[in-house]
């Protein structure tokens, strides 16, 4: 019998100084058995980059038709496309045809540079594609944040990114590796 995914809860409360976003949404998250707390917790992190009234979680990691995050508009056209970490060039050329943007957020340094390094080159002739790459910069990591029913303040100020629950906070660091800024 399949392992079924965790439903976990968030309430999340963004102040985005960049885009001038401030609101609290409530969010129903699923993590996938072989989802570490990490990359959920990350897919938190893309939700509040982008944080709008249609921006929504899809089926995830379990589907290859659909991004772990996406915004689409009232006839069904995805306008955002979201993924994590480091997807095939084939992933990317299917996303960039489908989406008006599309945004790749990398979360684990070993792996993202040998990645960037390798496929760059490539990923290059794609206008629409965004790569981020997240880093953590306190001790504390994204991980530990994670709970099935959470209570999170995000504050977005220019590259830095500060997620705190009531006991613990994380600070991150976004660094575009290639586009423009989400």
């Amino acid at each position: 019998m399949a392992t079924k995914s965790t439903v976990l809860k968030a309430e999340l409360t963004i102040s985005d100084m960049n885009r001038h976003h401030y609101e609290t949404y409530q969010l129903t998250v699923a993590q996938h058995p072989s989802e570490t707390d990490e990359r959920t917790m990350v897919r938190i992190v893309a939700f509040a980059l982008h944080a709008s009234e249609r921006l929504s979680f899809t089926k995830g990691i379990s589907t290859e038709d659909e991004p772990d995050i996406w915004d689409k508009d009232l006839t069904d056209h995805i306008t955002t496309w979201i993924d994590l970490g480091q997807p095939d060039e084939k992933r990317i050329r299917k996303a960039c045809g489908r989406a008006d943007e599309v945004f790749i957020y990398t979360y684990q340094p070993r792996n993202a540079g040998p990645w960037w390094i390798k496929h760059g080159a490539d990923l290059a002739r794609f206008d629409k594609l965004n790569v981020i790459a997240i880093d953590t910069v306190s001790s504390t990591t994204l991980g530990d944040l994670c709970d099935r029913n959470m209570a999170l303040q995000c504050s977005i100020q220019e590259d830095g990114v500060y997620l705190s629950s009531e006991s613990k906070e994380v600070e991150l660091k976004l660094t575009v590796v290639k586009g423009g800024e989400r």
